[in-house]
């Protein structure tokens, strides 16, 4: 399918989320030959060509390295993770992550989260504290036993100010092969909401998702006509998502982030079985200070 395309093309097509300015660089400075020579943008690859890609490992960036914990048994742990600290190890991220800090905090104990949340949502996370655990309240995941409610803070003020968003998820084919939409043929995905508080410009709504989809409440918010408050990538653009990835926060990009550096989401309740008594309990996480004083300062008082 690629023989004979441009060297850049090629690059473009297998690793979509670079830009071109940044493919350039990593054909400049990290593309060789086996034996040793440079290749150029206009090289033609071909059928069993091979070429050495040697990135090195760029500077991992700052993230807040703690997180809190709210309820904790010998069975369960229930912490409250930052905006900003991701959960797993990516290509960006690997010692700056929830599971690190779990393990540098409880050396040679059991610690499997159970669930995820993005980057930039704060609030609850489940851990289990035992293969057994983990077990039984990933299945209570899979199987819908778990509820969850999260706090967010969206443009506009619903209408009607509570109800359901049914609407069906489904991947979409974007640069960065993370971006999901509504569509058609997507999976089923249902989305219950409360108007809490209203603000001049603005309304705080508890989303209670009634399946697991990625980016379920982002999706649905903004489809509804009222994205979230600092959300990159569906209130702003994919490409705006994509600069701020590449080079990081400008002012420029801040302004379009709604003044905010991170989505306007907080996993705020979480209701599940317990794995020992199978009893249904809950953890709530109020509303974290870095959005109330967003809210303080841009939308002013709740009418």
């Amino acid at each position: 399918m690629c023989d004979g395309w441009r060297l850049d093309h090629f690059l473009k097509w297998r690793i979509g989320r670079l830009s071109r300015t940044r493919i350039q660089i990593v054909i400049d400075e990290q593309i060789t030959f086996p034996d040793g020579r440079r290749v150029k943008a206009s090289a033609r690859v071909r059928v069993g060509e091979i070429i050495h890609l040697d990135r090195p490992a760029p500077p991992e960036p700052d993230v807040p390295r703690y997180f809190s914990v709210i309820a904790q048994d010998e069975h369960f742990m229930a912490v409250e993770k930052p905006a900003g600290l991701p959960m797993h190890t990516t290509a960006k991220f690997w010692k700056n992550t929830l599971t690190t800090l779990l393990r540098e905090r409880y050396p040679g104990q059991t610690m499997q989260v159970c669930h995820r949340l993005d980057r930039e949502t704060s609030g609850i996370l489940l851990v289990a504290r035992s293969k057994k655990a983990a077990t039984y309240l990933m299945q209570a995941f899979e199987h819908r036993k778990v509820q969850k409610a999260y706090l967010a803070l969206v443009h506009g003020q619903p209408t009607p100010a509570g109800g359901t968003i049914d609407a069906p998820l489904k991947l979409l084919d974007t640069p960065t092969h993370m971006m999901m939409g509504v569509v058609a043929d997507g999976a089923q995905a249902r989305t219950r909401y409360t108007t809490l508080e209203r603000y001049e410009r603005h309304a705080l709504v508890l989303a209670e998702p009634e399946t697991g989809r990625q980016h379920q409440i982002r999706v649905h918010c903004t489809h509804m006509g009222h994205p979230i408050v600092g959300d990159k990538m569906y209130k702003a653009s994919e490409a705006d998502f994509m600069s701020y990835c590449d080079g990081g926060m400008t002012e420029e990009l801040l302004a379009k982030f709604d003044g905010l550096g991170r989505h306007a989401l907080h996993a705020h309740r979480l209701t599940f079985p317990h794995p020992a008594t199978h009893e249904m309990t809950t953890i709530e996480s109020p509303l974290p200070a870095d959005l109330r004083e967003y809210i303080d300062k841009t939308c002013g008082p709740s009418q």
